[in-house]
């Protein structure tokens, strides 16, 4: 029976039974508590050498493979992506070394790659590990001796996201980043939530959670045993890592799965599909699967059909990152050369290139390949297909001429959606489903966001028959009935095919309104694409928001590119037609782009297409919206994207594919992306069902698009209800009278504890995430209480709520001296809390946030610092001085390093005063008083020390204070130091060398040249 671990039982406790998991279940060596280690390394060689021992190397081999190993983890000239890219490389493919100069290079293998058991597996915690700022992970797994993961233990009542950012902040140049070097995999955990997990460099949105069947209850030991067994461990490393254009990756539970189901397949000699629903690393997976295909298939070669630039690019980009080249095929010739060839052994064929720009021939693909085949062919080696969105791709034509040139191949299809009704049959040739993951799982797994839908309805009605007859009987004198009916039937037509302008008037108003109210889109950290029915409608579209204030941020993307063949004979005098329109529109949007005559502008299509991507991406803020017809539809991955305005009529896949471009992750603001659907393609999600088959998607069967798209009305509601109940909980606990003093002591402790303030830092920190969950919650629907079904009576006490906890946050954060900053959603719901609330309240934010409380304090006075807090924090002196007196500590803390001697002082300082009010030794008046002048003083120095006139500067000032008030030699100091540094000299090894010489001459003790160095070093501003 597994041990039974307390509620919120200690970060210790958890962390014995750890280590004790990885001892008994798991089969490593627990090396110890390495503390009070003196030199740990992240390649310890006592270990590592005993183990290339054993392995039979010569001892000069051995010395060989450790100086480039160690060399390589040791430059300090690259970054830790390229020194820990060049280590795995060492790891992956073994250590390329001469016995001695003439001999043949041979390999040194650090690890057992293929006999996991034969390695040594070992873990050490606490290993103290020095650097610009020391930092002691939590626990090490090291193979061989090489630190290959670091594991960060919380507590179950802290999050996991705060073992994440230990994670990166260790990685930082101003703590341990070296020790970095060799290490694989980032592990952080605790009891309740388990494992997440992610590679050097990995953001903390990005860190991955694991999913498999285990008969372990507790997450934590589950997810560690199955990630870090010996095979497992080593196979993740292994085969699971890539290097994909300057960010490491590893792989989602799915991605390892899907491949470890189609190597199944695969060595029985059966193709099939794999399904794995948008946004999952569909591409990644490929890759992987293609790596061990070269790798365990013998004479294996794979080719990968694909029907997406943009896919073939990046396969192209990946493949590379790993050191295998990857040929692009430049024509059907060209892949029937390849093939007929013994090399290369992995080639990728874009169909774009046999049809049109925006769809892939399939005919003319087939044709072209059948006409290349020369009459001696014969492909060689063992042929494995890869067929991109087969659902696209895959046809009985393409198929039977693959066959014919690839008799024996196994062919393997990859798509990112469900497969329709009529499909399911005409794939059989791959052989059914390998692996599938869909899009529920999906969103549950935090792989993508669940998608919010709402339909708009914008009638359209004739305002005056009578006015629309006299003009058609005006402008049709003369014509032949046949050529009158002609006419007529062309005007019908386009009533229903193409939108009155007041019509996109509306939309364009809809779209400005929620750029203005909506999450994401007010604050430019999201922004929208607007599907539009045609190019004409986009141009039109376009036309409207550029008079608006999304001029200039604004643009169409389309597969249109104006040329004067298009306009030939459309000049009729009567004005404008629509190829006119057009033409006009498209060139005056690329000539206000690249600011250049409108006559040069032409031709710049796709270099516009490319800058307006990648500002999209970037830059949402800048590029609020992108028009669209058909482009950027399919495999356009934009994480700011978040709302998407569907005005075209869709089916499908294409359909599915597009809901599918505002799923991405991109940050904890981003809870949802959002549908607008003025076509009314689901029905309006009638009855809230799941199984909306009826509709759009009728094509699919139920099963496979459960769970798509939901209400957005009634889940805003939903998930408004779940974030008052979540910060309600939160807060349950806060004693009566539940005043500012009640709150401040369960978020805070004693205020002027250090260790008790850290102890609450994540009890803060969730309540923090709470509020502004709640807050965006709120924001989403609070012009729509009504409509989601709230009296007036529960309205009011939703704003009240909301309200009271955000005052209960900002005086928090004010009395913990926790940072006032509004990063991420809280500038966007900003102006929805202000319009719903109480306007006052953004102004007071807003002058703490220009101004800190300290600067207020020593700049304006108590009084101004009296009047810019909250109101409840104001009617209690004791709120007020714990709040001011917690800020000036941080202060001191923050600049100490500038100048130890000079805040310990003035630390002393402050706790004379803090203990003279407790024990009411003088006035509240003469406190705020005194206060105030040491606040002055920690501002700057120069008010709470006499220093001689010689002292001109700050730097000047802290080597006097900090050399025994020695002004002869802090004179002296600062001038050779002034004379010797070189620029960037900070990390550089070099360069610190030499102004540590020169402090050397002035200071004898060790210690004391180590501290004057370190007191250097801060003096950013002047050295």
């Amino acid at each position: 029976m597994p041990p039974v671990t307390p509620i919120g039982a200690r970060e210790r406790h958890t962390q014995d039974r750890v280590i004790r998991l990885f001892q008994e279940s798991l089969g490593y060596e627990y090396l110890g508590n390495w503390k009070d280690r003196p030199d740990n390394r992240p390649i310890e060689e006592n270990y590592l050498t005993p183990f290339l021992n054993q392995s039979g190397y010569s001892q000069a081999l051995i010395q060989r493979a450790l100086y480039t190993l160690n060399k390589t983890a040791g430059d300090v000239t690259q970054s830790l992506y390229d020194i820990n890219k060049a280590v795995y490389g060492l790891l992956r493919y073994g250590v390329k070394v001469k016995e001695d100069a003439g001999e043949q290079t041979q390999t040194v293998w650090l690890i057992d790659w293929e006999h996991p058991e034969r390695n040594h597996f070992a873990l050490a915690e606490e290993v103290s590990v020095k650097g610009h700022h020391d930092k002691r992970p939590d626990l090490v797994l090291y193979v061989n001796g090489i630190a290959l993961g670091v594991l960060e233990l919380k507590r179950s009542t802290v999050s996991v996201s705060e073992g994440i950012r230990q994670h990166l902040d260790n990685q930082k140049p101003i703590f341990i980043e070296r020790f970095f070097a060799p290490v694989q995999l980032l592990f952080a955990g605790n009891d309740s939530e388990g494992v997440c997990y992610g590679t050097i460099g990995t953001p903390e949105k990005y860190y991955l959670t694991w999913k498999e069947d285990s008969p372990l209850e507790n997450p934590l030991d589950r997810h560690l045993g199955q990630l870090c067994s010996k095979g497992r461990f080593l196979e993740l490393i292994h085969d699971y890592i890539v290097f994909d254009s300057g960010v490491k990756k590893t792989s989602r539970h799915n991605q390892y799965f899907g491949v470890k189901a189609a190597q199944k397949s695969l060595r029985s000699q059966q193709g099939g599909i794999v399904w794995h629903t948008q946004g999952s690393g569909k591409s990644l997976t490929m890759v992987w699967l293609a790596k061990w295909i070269r790798e365990h298939i013998i004479d294996a070669r794979v080719l990968i059909i694909t029907d997406r630039s943009e896919l073939d690019e990046q396969i192209a980009r990946v493949f590379k990152g790993v050191d295998e080249e990857i040929h692009r095929s430049k024509s059907g010739a060209d892949l029937i050369t390849q093939i007929n060839s013994a090399e290369p052994w992995l080639l990728c064929s874009l169909i774009h290139k046999f049809g049109t720009k925006d769809s892939a021939d399939v005919e003319g693909y087939v044709a072209e390949l059948k006409k290349s085949l020369p009459a001696n062919f014969s492909p060689k080696g063992n042929w494995i297909v890869f067929v991109d969105e087969c659902h696209r791709t895959q046809s009985g034509e393409l198929h039977k001429a693959m066959k014919v040139i690839l008799p024996n191949a196994i062919f393997i299809g990859f798509t990112g959606t469900p497969l329709l009704k009529t499909e399911k049959k005409s794939v059989e040739v791959f052989g059914g489903y390998i692996h599938v993951y869909k899009f529920d799982e999906a969103v549950k797994d935090k792989v993508v966001l669940d998608l919010r839908y709402e339909a708009r309805d914008i009638d359209q009605t004739l305002t005056s028959p009578e006015r629309i007859d006299q003009w058609f009987n005006s402008k049709t004198k003369g014509l032949t009935d046949i050529a009158l009916l002609q006419l007529k039937q062309k005007w019908g037509t386009l009533q229903k095919i193409f939108s009155s302008k007041s019509r996109l008037e509306r939309i364009v108003q809809d779209v400005l309104v929620d750029m203005s109210t909506r999450p994401r889109l007010m604050d430019g950290r999201g922004n929208a694409m607007l599907v539009s029915g045609s190019i004409y409608q986009a141009c039109k579209f376009y036309e409207l928001f550029d008079q608006t204030e999304l001029k200039g941020k604004c643009a169409i993307v389309t597969s249109y590119q104006p040329s004067a063949n298009d306009i030939k004979g459309e000049e009729t005098g009567e004005g404008l037609t629509e190829k006119l329109r057009q033409y006009d529109i498209y060139r005056k949007m690329l000539a206000d782009w690249f600011r250049e005559p409108e006559d040069t502008a032409i031709g710049k299509v796709e270099a516009f297409e490319l800058a307006v991507k990648k500002k999209f991406v970037e830059e949402p803020g800048q590029m609020k919206l992108l028009i669209v017809v058909d482009k950027l539809l399919t495999g356009f991955d934009a994480p700011p994207a978040t709302y998407l305005y569907i005005d075209k009529f869709m089916r499908d896949h294409g359909l599915f594919q597009a809901v599918c471009r505002v799923n991405r992750l991109d940050g904890e603001d981003k809870e949802y992306g959002y549908i607008i659907d003025y076509k009314d393609l689901f029905h309006s999600l009638e009855m809230a069902l799941s199984d909306y088959t009826s509709g759009a998607l009728d094509g699919y069967s139920p099963e496979d698009v459960q769970g798509l798209l939901s209400d957005r009305l009634s889940k805003a509601k939903e998930h408004l209800e779940e974030t008052r109940e979540a910060i309600k909980a939160l807060c349950e606990p806060v004693p009566p009278p539940l005043g500012s003093l009640e709150y401040v002591h369960y978020f805070c402790g004693d205020t002027q504890d250090k260790e008790a303030l850290q102890s609450k830092a994540p009890l803060r920190m969730a309540l923090y995430k709470a509020t502004s969950a709640l807050i965006r919650a709120y924001a989403a629907i609070a012009n729509e209480l009504e409509e989601a079904g709230y009296t007036t009576q529960q309205r009011e006490r939703i704003v009240a709520e909301v309200r009271h906890f955000e005052a209960i946050r900002n005086e928090i954060k004010l009395a913990s001296g926790d940072y006032i900053d509004l990063k991420l959603y809280e500038p966007a719901m900003r102006h929805l809390i202000d319009s719903y609330i109480r306007a006052e309240v953004s102004v007071k934010i807003s002058e703490l946030d220009d101004y800190d409380l300290v600067d207020l304090l020593a700049h304006k006075g108590s009084d101004a610092v009296i009047q810019s807090l909250p109101e409840d924090l104001r009617n209690s002196e004791e709120s007020m001085a714990e709040t001011i007196e917690n800020n000036l500590r941080k202060l001191i803390t923050d600049e100490s390093p500038v100048n130890p001697k000079y805040y310990e002082k003035m630390s002393a300082l402050l706790d004379t005063l803090i203990q003279q009010r407790k024990e009411q030794a003088l006035s509240y008046q003469v406190y705020l008083e005194e206060i105030t002048r040491l606040a002055g003083q920690v501002k700057d120095p120069q008010q709470g020390e006499s220093y001689p006139k010689t002292l001109k500067t700050g730097p000047q000032r802290a080597l006097y204070d900090n050399l025994d008030q020695d002004e002869e030699k802090a004179m002296a100091l600062d001038g050779a130091i002034r004379a010797v540094k070189k620029d960037d000299w900070r990390g550089n090894k070099f360069k610190e060398r030499e102004v540590k010489r020169e402090i050397k001459r002035y200071l004898q003790d060790p210690e004391d040249v180590e501290r004057i160095f370190t007191l250097v070093k801060e003096q950013r501003g002047d050295y």
